[in-house]
C-alpha cells in the first residue's frame, strides 16, 4: 500500500516529468478501476495539460488546465509506471494517460481495490474531504496532535492509521512509528501516558521523514516499486528485531499484517 513516504517521493518525480504535458488520449482498459464523476466517457480527461503533481494523504492528484483533477488511490496494491509510449512494460494496466511528451501514466491493481477518479471537484471524492492534517504538516504541533488524539477510542494503530486523525499513515509506516515509540500497536488510546503521547508524535515524525529521504535514493524513475527492505519491523515478521534481537512477531486480520516485537513493545491484547 503506498502511504505518504511512497507517494510524497512520487509525486515529487511525476511532478518534475509530466507538469505542462498534455493529457492527448484516455485508454480506460478495466472500467472497474474508473470512476468518471462527470459520467459518461472520460473525455474531460484529455486534451488539457497537466497544471501540477501533487499529494494529499494517500491520494495523488494530478489537475489539469481544464479544471478537471485525475486522482489515484492506490489503496492495497494499486501502483503507477510512467515509460515511453513505445516502450513495452509487462502486465495489463487498467488505465493509461496518453501525454504529449512521449510518455504514459498508467495505473495497474494487484486486487483491485484502488480506484482512479477523474472529477471536476475534489471534495466529490470519496473520503477526501473528511482527511484530517497531514501527518507531517508543521501546523499539526504536538499540543494539537494530542488534542486530536484525546478525541480518539480504541487501538493505537488503529487511530494512527485512520485518515480523519491523520492523513498519510497506513499500515506499514504504522507499524514503524509504533516501533519507535516502543508502543504494543494493541494498546489502548487512553492508556497512553503524556509522555508516550509526545515520544509517538516525534516518532511520527522522524520515521516518516527518515523514510522519504531513503525513497528518495532508492526508488528514481522506478515508481511502480514498492520499497519496503529497509523498514525496522513491518513485513519482517520471524527476522530478529534490530533493537533487542528477539523475534519479530506478526499478526494477520483483515488483509493486512500487524508486525511488532514483543520484548520493545510489551503488552497484551486483553487491556482495561
Amino acid at each position: 500500500m503506498p502511504e505518504l513516504p511512497d507517494l510524497e517521493v512520487i509525486s515529487d518525480y511525476l511532478r518534475r516529468e509530466v507538469v505542462g504535458a498534455e493529457v492527448q488520449q484516455v485508454a480506460v482498459l478495466k472500467p472497474i478501476v474508473l470512476r468518471n464523476l462527470y459520467g459518461g466517457a472520460p473525455q474531460q480527461g484529455a486534451g488539457s495539460p497537466v497544471t501540477a503533481v501533487e499529494r494529499r494523504g494517500k491520494f495523488l492528484l494530478l489537475p489539469l488546465a481544464s479544471g478537471a483533477f485525475w486522482v489515484v488511490n492506490p489503496m492495497l496494491a494499486g501502483y503507477l509506471r510512467y515509460h515511453a509510449t513505445n516502450e513495452r512494460v509487462p502486465g495489463q494496466p487498467f488505465l493509461r494517460l496518453v501525454l504529449s511528451n512521449g510518455h504514459t501514466l498508467a495505473y495497474y491493481d494487484r486486487v483491485l481495490m484502488g480506484k482512479v477518479y477523474l472529477t471536476p471537484r475534489l471534495d466529490l471524492v470519496p473520503g477526501f474531504a473528511e482527511l484530517g492534517p497531514e501527518a507531517l504538516d508543521p501546523g499539526l504541533t504536538l499540543p494539537a496532535f494530542a488534542g486530536r488524539l484525546s478525541h480518539y477510542h480504541g487501538e493505537i494503530k488503529g487511530i494512527l492509521t485512520n485518515q480523519q486523525f491523520v492523513a498519510g499513515i497506513g499500515n506499514a509506516y504504522a507499524d514503524e512509528i509504533l516501533f519507535c515509540a516502543g508502543l504494543y500497536p494493541f494498546r489502548k488510546r487512553k492508556t497512553l501516558s503524556p509522555a508516550e503521547v509526545s515520544r509517538l508524535y516525534d516518532c511520527m515524525h522522524s520515521v516518516l521523514t527518515a523514510a522519504i529521504a531513503t525513497l528518495r535514493e532508492k526508488m528514481g524513475p522506478n515508481i511502480h516499486e514498492e520499497r519496503r527492505d529497509f523498514l525496522a519491523v513491518h513485513g519482517k515478521g520471524g527476522s530478529p528485531c534490530p533493537r533487542c534481537g528477539a523475534t519479530i512477531s506478526e499478526l494477520r486480520a483483515r488483509q493486512r499484517i500487524t508486525s511488532f516485537c514483543r520484548t520493545c513493545q510489551p503488552g497484551t491484547l486483553i487491556q482495561q
